[in-house]
């Protein structure tokens, strides 16, 4: 059984104590949104993201996971 990796918006809530309920209340969001967030049933837009990382006081770096991203070489 393959483990799921950890959702960093999950880790990220789980360090600062605060609840998905409170995140949504500071998004304007229903808590179902973020509870999809929080457990990779969907993922939150670019825009979303961003509100998040401000909400959290973080970077929004902190947010996404980098590891199965695959660069892109720049056209020569």
């Amino acid at each position: 059984m393959d483990k799921q990796p950890l959702n960093r918006i999950k880790v990220m809530l789980a360090e600062r104590m605060i609840t998905n309920k409170e995140l949504a209340k500071m998004l304007g969001k229903d808590p179902a949104t973020i509870s999809k967030w929080v457990t990779n049933t969907s993922q939150p837009t670019l825009e979303n993201l961003i509100e998040i990382a401000r909400c959290l006081k973080c970077d929004m770096n902190d947010l996404v996971r980098l590891d199965n991203v695959v660069p892109v070489k720049p056209d020569e």
